[in-house]
C-alpha cells in the first residue's frame, strides 16, 4: 500500500505486521549522533532547529551524490543503536526505518504510539532511486550524520512492528521453528 506522509494515527492502526508499505511525501534522517543532539534539545527544553513536516525518520547516514545525482547510495542501518533515544524522540516521530530488531523496550514503547518500519539492507542503490530531493536540515558538522530531509516517492518499506504490537521478526521466527520441528 502506498502511503503518503505525515502518516495519521487513524492510517497507523490500519498497518499491521508483514505489511508492504510504499511512503510518498518527507521523510528525515538521523543516527546515533544526531538523535544525541536532539534528545539533549528536547531535555534542555530548546527548540528543533528545524521545521518537522512528517513524523518520519529514517536510520541512514547517505554517501555523498555522484555528480548529477540527488544521493549517494542510502542503505538502513542497524536501528538497535537508537533504541535508547526512542522515548525522547517519540512524540516527533512515531514512525522509524531501519534495519534488524529492537529491544523489548521499544516495541513496548511503540504500542498505541508508533510502528517501525524495515528497509532492506544491501538495496542500498535500489532505496536511493526512491529519494527526489534532499537537502540537510540540521546538525551539518556530523557530515554524513546530520539530519537531511529526503523527498521520496514509494519508498519501499515492510511493517516490521506495529502500533498493536506485532513483531514480524518474532512471527518469522515462530514459524521457522513450526516448520522445522514438524
Amino acid at each position: 500500500m502506498e502511503i503518503k506522509t505525515p502518516i495519521s494515527n487513524e492510517v497507523l492502526k490500519k498497518l499491521n505486521a508483514g505489511d508492504t508499505v510504499y511512503l510518498t511525501g518527507v521523510i528525515y534522517t538521523g543516527r546515533d549522533a544526531a538523535h544525541k543532539k536532539l534528545v539533549e534539545l528536547i531535555n534542555d527544553g530548546k527548540k528543533i532547529p528545524f521545521k518537522i513536516e512528517s513524523n518520519v525518520i529514517f536510520y541512514v547516514g547517505p554517501s555523498p551524490a555522484k555528480p548529477g545525482a540527488i544521493i549517494g547510495s542510502a542503505g538502513p542501518t542497524s536501528s538497535y543503536r537508537m533504541d535508547s533515544f526512542l522515548e525522547v524522540v517519540l512524540p516527533y516521530f512515531n514512525v522509524s526505518i531501519g534495519k534488524g530488531p529492537r529491544s523489548e523496550n521499544v516495541k513496548k514503547a511503540l504500542i498505541n504510539k508508533g510502528v517501525y518500519l524495515s528497509a532492506t539492507g544491501g538495496a542500498a542503490a535500489l532505496i536511493s532511486e526512491s529519494i527526489k530531493k534532499s537537502e540537510v536540515v540540521a546538525f551539518p558538522e556530523l557530515g554524513p550524520e546530520a539530519i537531511h530531509r529526503f523527498e521520496v516517492l514509494k519508498f519501499p518499506t515492510i511493517v516490521t512492528y506495529d502500533i498493536h504490537g506485532g513483531d514480524l521478526l518474532t512471527e518469522g521466527i515462530n514459524k521457522y521453528k513450526k516448520i522445522k520441528c514438524e
